[in-house]
């Protein structure tokens, strides 16, 4: 079994690369954020990806994360003292009591191949365990990872430790200008701006609709300041539809300003569609695409964007390339029992 030894700013991870300079710590300060952005934006200049993302909104997430320690979850690699790469993991309980230890590791693509992403894995696997002893011994348990499926050399560093394909997922995009299908509001069926105290109602009526999909968690009244307080979230571009005060469904679509601004686009994204059980079957989710469609080009944007898992039960898929989505991105998630 990997072991670390913990010291006041090193951490020695027994199978770490022998390079020459090369050291593991922990989280220091609010200064890593920087460290962690500036590896995100060459990964991305390297590998020509389309998103993005700023150091204040990485501090919110780090920052606000459930079920992680950042003095204990993380670890930065370092080559003379510069920052090469770093890991963090978290954990959740899903609604079937399935624990899921979620790992992630990104690498300097100037330090790629070199067993870096080797060692930041068995730390993240070791400290899962670490957490997992804490939990009921006899729980189903799980590690988890994601990665976008043109990486092949993190899916032959995770199949050579045992992990298994689990699941796959798309970006997909779609011009703003692509003929849009008709798609009318059931009958009975309202759209309205959502108010202050709307929200809360909207919110919940989210949790409930995606209850019946895959890796659904419970939520916290934590979890939904969370959301309510990421800068990207603004109800004024929701659309959400009424069956008198009950919510039917809804679309949460945002815009990322900061990624429009680096990219020189104008982007919309149509995500969080669902609909509740009682309204399903309907053509309900496709009214309220065709909204936010129509919403964002009369806002002159250019595209619009959202993900989707494969196997979703409800067949949205099919439902989102019926509106002229087209893959841009393909994703898989890899797990391995945790023994």
């Amino acid at each position: 079994m990997d072991t670390q030894i913990y010291t006041d700013e090193r951490i020695d991870l027994e199978n770490a690369p022998d390079l020459p300079g090369i050291s593991f710590r922990p989280f220091r300060d609010e200064s890593d954020f920087e460290h962690m952005v500036e590896i995100l934006e060459a990964r991305r200049i390297a590998d020509d990806l389309d998103w993005s993302t700023n150091v204040e909104e990485m501090r919110i997430d780090m920052q606000n994360m459930p079920r992680f320690d950042i003095e204990r979850d993380m670890l930065f690699t370092e080559v003379d003292a510069q920052v090469a790469a770093y890991c963090y993991l978290n954990w959740h309980k899903q609604s079937d009591g399935l624990y899921i230890y979620r790992l992630r590791a990104f690498v300097h693509p100037e330090w790629r191949h070199q067993g870096i992403g080797t060692a930041l894995q068995s730390f993240c696997e070791e400290r899962a365990r670490q957490i997992a002893s804490e939990h009921p011994k006899d729980a189903p348990k799980i590690f988890r990872c994601g990665f976008d499926d043109r990486y092949t050399y993190t899916q032959q560093l995770l199949e050579d430790r045992g992990f298994e394909p689990e699941r796959y997922f798309f970006s997909m995009e779609r011009p703003i200008d692509a003929p849009l299908r008709e798609a009318p509001m059931p009958e009975g069926l309202e759209i309205r701006p959502v108010r202050p105290e709307d929200v809360d109602a909207v919110f919940y009526a989210n949790v409930e609709a995606f209850r019946d999909h895959w890796g659904h968690s419970e939520v916290s009244d934590e979890d939904k300041q969370r959301f309510l307080e990421h800068p990207i979230t603004n109800p004024d571009l929701w659309k959400v539809a009424w069956d008198g005060d009950e919510v039917a469904g809804m679309v949460l679509n945002f815009v990322d300003e900061d990624e429009n601004r680096k990219f020189n686009r104008k982007r919309g994204y149509t995500e969080d569609i669902c609909v509740r059980r009682p309204w399903r079957k309907r053509g309900l989710a496709s009214a309220l695409i065709a909204e936010s469609i129509r919403m964002f080009q009369e806002m002159g944007y250019e595209d619009t964007a959202l993900g989707v898992d494969t196997e979703n039960p409800s067949g949205a898929l099919g439902l989102y390339e019926s509106f002229g989505y087209q893959t841009s991105r393909r994703y898989a998630t890899y797990q391995k029992t945790l023994e």
